[in-house]
């Protein structure tokens, strides 16, 4: 070889290693520099060990089931052995395929990407990223507003945090952290949120078909969403299958048969509107939890967040019985709602009372436009009177609630000041159900759809309570000796009341003017005889009396007391009552049972409050009582063809003034349940008895929720349950014929004596 030729030579050899050398080197150089916190500040290695994740706090049932979160994102973390395994292999033969063999980076394919793709631009080669590198880039963010020379730094970065993840923890937890971090959109943030969102499943029961599609999304999101791009999302999804079988994670027969099925997904998006129990866990949200961090500090002495720590609140609720009282409670406004809107086609007020005046429906009309979000948005934006009023009168599109759509769902072009009256329209109810024996509560509906009435009936509306509260003074009798057989005049009584002497009336007079036991003047709800006890006892004394069973409101001392004017929550109604079937001890009605940490550590354990409100004798006494009202009284038609239901029932109906409010409480030994059913205003109601009154509005509701309780053996729940009673003889006589033989014996045929 001639020198010039061995100099050319020589030359070329020095350019080539110059060519390979010195990027080689700028590349180690590249990382030392990263490494060296050059390009930026790397992870401490407590930033390693605990990285910044942020997770839902989670609403959990009595029986296990997620009611609900509080989420920055929704994402729930999970453990390795809860992951199914087609996940795992999909993922690594999809994404990695030599993840087992590498230490954070991949050498061999980041020389693929050097050159097939870089030099010989091609596009199909595949990346280089690992697992363990995209687990460091979604656990340490890049800059999203930096430029390309940035990024490059951005990326020797995370070569190093892969390093790192990779001596800090096993590839079993660098899988797992992958699964429980990744974003599948749709507000499925982790495996274990996508596997629910999108399929109604658990990660460790999902099908390999439902694995691959998931797996499948992990390279783009949102170009492979499978609710918006079906087809797109199945082609990437047999690509996954394919990479199974090419890595023989799969059989190739099998993976031809699974490439031919559909997606079938089960989307069901999580919105905190919707779902079970939502007005409970809007009040639990806003109402208890909210008070609760404030109190309960972290050991740090920072406030738990319930949107960010991963808290467990393990509630009272069972889904179960949530979901009866549910249907139960949409099933009877759903079946009233035509007769009312019947009854509003010849009411020239609508919908309101034809009795208000135009004054008092301005009052109300602007009562509720200056409570709306659009007036304090408009008031806050600076608009002026007359532009907010042209506002409210001028036609939008808008979605209104509606009971004839599936979604209750309706679009429309409607007037914001014409959607206020719409809104009015529509009956309303609240019910709550709870074990008397222990105070939890087990079903908590709020309303007829959280996304259009946020107002909560349960625990925040009050409400006129009618004639349940008639067995509070009833007890004041029974307390000071009087039977349930003792015989009253049903007769005009007039009450001195100050200036102002009271007369009540009758709202059924056919049974005027005769002699009326105690327990048969309770089941039809006589007014005059509950009036006459009230005098008797005092107004003041049965307030007292009923401050021990858990009702707390403000209630005036007045006579008319007995016919339930005053105004109280749903549950505190049915709190009450259960201290009847709970032997005369009152226990605070209580929605949450406990609340832990992300890693299982108990916080709190809640503890409900009692009090010994009436004896064993006299809680038993007025049982039977209230059972008049099933039997014989207002509350018959449990018993009948419809329902059936000749179990042991205690219970009490109530219908204020105008059919304003409907109400049936229903005591079981297990469990006590009411209902409240009226209209957002009180001048809005039904004109007649026969749908305004509660036992048209509210005690349906009851029926249906009982009768789809007893269907369900595993609650306990059992119509061969019966009221225990106590230990001690019962001093008081509940035989009527041998109470009226023993006060014939002892007056002489007298019954006043």
């Amino acid at each position: 070889m001639a020198n010039t030729d061995r100099q050319r030579f020589k030359k070329y050899i020095r350019i080539f290693w110059i060519l390979v050398l010195i990027p080689i080197c700028l590349l180690i150089g590249c990382v030392l520099a990263a490494s060296a916190g050059v390009f930026g500040k790397l992870p401490t290695f407590n930033e390693l060990e605990n990285p910044q994740t942020y997770l839902a706090s989670e609403v959990i049932s009595s029986d296990g089931q997620v009611l609900g979160k509080y989420y920055v994102q929704n994402r729930s973390n999970i453990q390795y052995k809860d992951i199914s395994p087609y996940l795992i292999n999909g993922l690594v033969a999809t994404e990695d395929a030599r993840f087992y063999d590498h230490s954070g980076i991949d050498l061999r394919s980041l020389f693929r990407v050097f050159f097939k793709t870089v030099i010989g631009r091609k596009s199909s080669s595949g990346g280089g990223s690992t697992i363990t590198q995209q687990l460091a880039k979604m656990l340490f963010p890049r800059d999203p507003k930096a430029g390309k020379i940035k990024l490059m730094f951005m990326k020797f970065k995370e070569w190093v945090i892969a390093a790192r993840l990779e001596r800090q923890y096993t590839k079993e937890e660098i899988i797992t952290m992958y699964l429980n971090k990744f974003d599948f959109i749709n507000n499925a943030v982790g495996i274990q949120s996508a596997s629910r969102i999108y399929f109604g499943s658990t990660p460790d029961s999902l099908k390999i078909e439902q694995a691959a599609m998931l797996v499948g999304m992990e390279k783009n999101p949102s170009l492979f969403n499978p609710k918006n791009r079906p087809k797109i999302a199945t082609e990437r999804r047999n690509v996954v299958l394919s990479q199974m079988a090419k890595y023989n994670y799969l059989a190739e027969k099998k993976r031809d048969s699974l490439e031919k099925l559909p997606l079938a997904l089960h989307f069901r998006a999580e919105n905190p509107d919707e779902g079970l129990a939502s007005y409970f866990r809007e009040y639990l949200r806003d109402n208890f939890l909210r008070k609760w961090c404030e109190e309960h500090p972290k050991p740090d002495g920072t406030k738990y967040d319930i949107y960010k720590d991963g808290l467990k609140i393990y509630t009272t609720i069972d889904s179960r019985m949530q979901q009866y009282a549910e249907e139960a409670l949409e099933q009877n406004c759903k079946f009233l709602q035509p007769y009312f809107f019947k009854e509003l086609a010849h009411r020239k007020n609508a919908p309101f009372d034809f009795r208000i005046t135009k004054e008092q429906t301005e009052d109300l009309m602007n009562s509720s436009m200056h409570r709306s979000d659009r007036y304090m948005s408009l008031k806050r934006a600076g608009a002026s009177d007359a532009e907010i009023y042209k506002s409210f009168h001028t036609p939008i599109p808008m979605t209104v609630f509606t009971w004839k759509t599936k979604d209750h769902a309706l679009d429309t072009n409607m007037s914001p000041y014409d959607s206020i009256k719409y809104t009015k329209s529509y009956l309303q109810a609240g019910f709550v159900s709870i074990d008397p024996h222990t105070g939890f509560i087990k079903a908590w509906v709020g309303g007829i759809d959280h996304r259009f009435y946020k107002y909560d009936h349960v625990m925040v509306g009050k409400r006129q309570v009618g004639s349940t509260f008639k067995p509070f003074i009833y007890t004041m009798a029974v307390q000071n000796g009087y039977s349930p057989c003792y015989q009253m005049p049903n007769v005009p009584v007039t009450i001195p009341n100050g200036d102002q002497p009271w007369t009540p009336k009758n709202a059924d007079t056919n049974d005027d003017g005769r002699m009326m036991t105690l327990k048969e003047a309770l089941a039809k709800s006589v007014d005059r005889i509950a009036a006459s006890l009230t005098y008797k006892f005092s107004p003041q004394a049965v307030i007292s009396m009923v401050r021990h069973m858990g009702i707390s409101d403000n209630i005036d001392a007045v006579p008319s007391l007995c016919l339930g004017t005053c105004e109280i929550p749903v549950s505190s109604m049915v709190g009450a009552y259960c201290t009847y079937a709970n032997k005369g001890i009152w226990v605070q009605p209580t929605f949450v049972m406990r609340i832990e940490d992300k890693n299982g550590r108990i916080l709190d354990q809640i503890k409900p409050k009692t009090d010994e409100a009436l004896s064993e004798q006299d809680a038993y006494v007025m049982i039977n009582m209230m059972e008049g009202v099933v039997q014989y009284g207002t509350g018959e038609r449990l018993r009948g063809s419809k329902y059936h239901l000749l179990n042991p029932i205690a219970g009490k109906t109530g219908t204020t003034q105008n059919c304003s409010d409907g109400w049936f409480i229903g005591i079981t030994p297990n469990l006590v349940s009411g209902c409240w059913a009226g209209f957002e205003d009180r001048a809005t109601h039904f004109e007649n008895m026969e749908w305004g009154q509660g036992a048209s509005e509210a005690l349906p509701v009851w029926a249906v929720y009982m009768t789809k309780v007893y269907a369900n053996a595993k609650l306990g729940v059992s119509t061969d349950d019966d009221f225990e009673k106590p230990k001690k003889p019962i001093t008081i006589e509940c035989d009527c014929p041998k109470y009226d033989k023993q006060h014939k014996d002892n007056t002489g045929g007298n019954p006043f004596q």
